[in-house]
């Protein structure tokens, strides 16, 4: 009798435990190359948080955009700017409910090195001449958004022609850090955050933000996604252990 008891006990406790088993879940988020450092920190909390799993694929916005839109298995798309997000919802690929801007950043010129010297920003910056023959490296300049904020940037000031043919243009803009940070470019023009996490670059100028379009972050849920944990993760972004990881990589935070 007491032997068929214990035997019952633990039936119990194993019936007792498969909801929690049951109830973890995964969820697939596509975000810009730029949050590569920040959303390594948010997934790795979230999960601690919740056990439910994230897999995070890191690259250029236009490029997970059109992933999406040849029907890549993405819950959560977190762009670099509204364009490629504004694309997706006008062709009902996102959930547009589910949409809030979520970052800001700031876009910086770069060089090789731990001490360079720091520039002013205007017109009269010789910025070709600052390159000394060598490449000006950013994020594609009609695709990433690094890229198109950078070129608005120098458009604006007068200085693209100047060094069009001079710009090196990588896949997405930890790409384009990387160039400087080895020295295969003396500058470049990334993100402020991006600045942050290479020891091997020093950022030498912030461009005034008037210069190129108001740099923000959009997320939504992915009109396709079928996880259960979708939701749970948008809300965590927008939390407070969510918000001291964003933070502490140099972005600011639109979202409460």
């Amino acid at each position: 009798m007491a032997a068929s008891l214990r035997r019952m006990t633990f039936a119990a406790a194993a019936i007792t435990l498969l909801p929690a088993a049951l109830a973890a879940g995964e969820v697939t988020v596509f975000a810009a190359a730029s949050l590569t450092d920040a959303m390594r920190d948010v997934a790795g909390r979230f999960e601690a948080e919740t056990g439910h799993d994230v897999t995070l694929s890191l690259a250029g916005s236009s490029a997970l955009a059109r992933q999406i839109q040849q029907g890549a298995p993405a819950d959560v798309y977190i762009s670099a700017n509204a364009g490629w997000m504004d694309m997706l919802e006008d062709d009902g690929l996102i959930d547009a409910a589910t949409r809030f801007d979520l970052l800001g950043n700031a876009i910086v010129l770069i060089a090789h090195g731990q001490d360079a010297a720091p520039v002013e920003i205007g017109p009269d910056l010789d910025l070709g001449g600052m390159l000394g023959g060598g490449r000006l490296a950013m994020a594609l300049v009609e695709a990433v958004p690094a890229g198109i904020y950078g070129k608005a940037a120098l458009e604006n000031l007068g200085l693209w022609d100047d060094v069009a043919l001079q710009v090196a243009q990588a896949g997405n803009v930890r790409a384009a850090l990387s160039l400087v940070a080895t020295g295969e470019a003396p500058m470049g023009i990334v993100y402020a955050t991006d600045a942050t996490a290479e020891d091997d670059v020093t950022a030498v100028a912030t461009f005034p933000a008037e210069l190129h379009p108001p740099i923000d972050y959009p997320a939504a849920a992915v009109a396709s996604s079928g996880s259960p944990v979708t939701g749970a993760f948008l809300d965590f972004l927008r939390s407070a252990p969510a918000r001291a990881a964003f933070e502490a990589q140099g972005f600011t935070v639109m979202s409460e």
